[in-house]
């Protein structure tokens, strides 16, 4: 069975990082629900995924820009189950053994160097243990992880295609 169009999959992967990018705001400013260090980097992981399918989308490239879209895709993909992975670790570690929770992100972007931020921000803290909302059982990183597997199993077919 043929894949589908690559500019039509890029495209619908785009689409979907915008809608999970805009359902993420509705919590936070709607909903009122404050994202942790580590919702913010599976956002900006979704903007990186969402902003190179739609690049892809618009040029249109052959087989070798194809692979090149689909391998950073992959990329932003894998590193964005890698850190809804650490969250979902987070929240199954018991009370006594979670990180300390951090200071807001305007005092660390004040008191701290960039690099110690984004430590900080990548190893998580015991505000991403909490379990805020749930859909069917399942939290926002246990979501966030499936939506980065089906995009990353997409760019690998895209990566793999044959023609």
């Amino acid at each position: 069975m043929p894949l589908a169009n690559p500019r039509l999959l890029n495209f619908l992967i785009f689409l979907a990082c915008a809608a999970l990018l805009a359902f993420g705001l509705y919590l936070e400013h709607v909903e009122g629900l404050e994202p942790c260090p580590l919702c913010v980097v599976q956002r900006i992981e979704f903007i990186g995924v969402g902003l190179t399918c739609l690049v892809a989308a618009m040029h249109g490239p052959q087989r070798l820009g194809r692979r090149l879209y689909a391998g950073l895709t992959l990329l932003f993909a894998a590193a964005g189950i890698a850190s809804a992975g650490r969250q979902i670790w987070l929240q199954g570690l018991p009370a006594d053994q979670l990180p300390a929770c951090l200071p807001s992100l305007e005092y660390m972007m004040e008191a701290l160097p960039f690099q110690d931020i984004v430590s900080l921000m990548l190893h998580g803290t015991a505000d991403c243990a909490e379990v805020t909302w749930t859909l069917l059982g399942l939290s926002i990183p246990e979501w966030s992880l499936l939506a980065f597997v089906g995009f990353a199993a997409v760019a690998l077919l895209q990566l793999l295609r044959r023609d």
